[in-house]
């Protein structure tokens, strides 16, 4: 009987962890397809990083990190329409990606420009490590397909008001988002 029993509590035992594990993986996203940016100073300025994209289901995690950003400085950040950095200026790009015509505002918000990012938070160094999960723009295909675009560091704060482009200034840095 307690050799019955021990067999029991483990098949118990088991079953109760390959019920958790597959839990914990419908939690998690299916990876998809990435993509990333390799961001180069316009011409006159220092600022530079690398930007990954990564498709995660409905969302795309956004992460990397910028430097030489002025320190402590809130700058705009956008993907913009050309994948064009030929420019001294980064001007090439274009203007902000909005393929479903909408208005510009904060990221995450309904019914705002695709290429709408949260705004890089630089530390006392001029560094700006991020990490974001949007919905809104996908990587490889659709409408909103981010590959191909560019992206766009700005020197001044996006107010997300003034439209089309919140206010954000010259452009400080300009990559062209690959997909990988």
């Amino acid at each position: 009987m307690t050799q019955n029993r021990t067999l029991s509590l483990r098949l118990t035992a088991a079953v109760a962890a390959a019920a958790l594990l597959a839990l914990a993986g419908c939690a998690t996203p299916a990876v998809g397809p990435t993509a990333s940016a390799d961001l180069l100073p316009t011409q006159g300025n220092a600022v530079s990083g690398t930007v990954q994209f990564v498709q995660l289901g409905g969302a795309v995690r956004v992460s990397g990190t910028v430097k030489g950003l002025q320190p402590n400085a809130e700058v705009g950040f956008h993907i913009h329409e050309k994948g064009d950095c030929s420019s001294g200026d980064g001007m090439s790009a274009g203007g902000h990606f909005n393929p479903l015509n909408t208005k510009h505002g904060h990221a995450g918000e309904p019914a705002v420009h695709a290429g709408d990012l949260p705004s890089l938070r630089a530390d006392a160094t001029g560094t700006a490590t991020f990490s974001a999960e949007l919905r809104g723009i996908a990587v490889g295909s659709g409408t909103t397909d981010v590959v191909g675009r560019g992206l766009i560091v700005h020197r001044d704060k996006d107010d997300f008001v003034t439209q089309p482009t919140g206010n954000s200034g010259p452009r400080l840095a300009c990559a062209v988002i690959v997909k990988r």
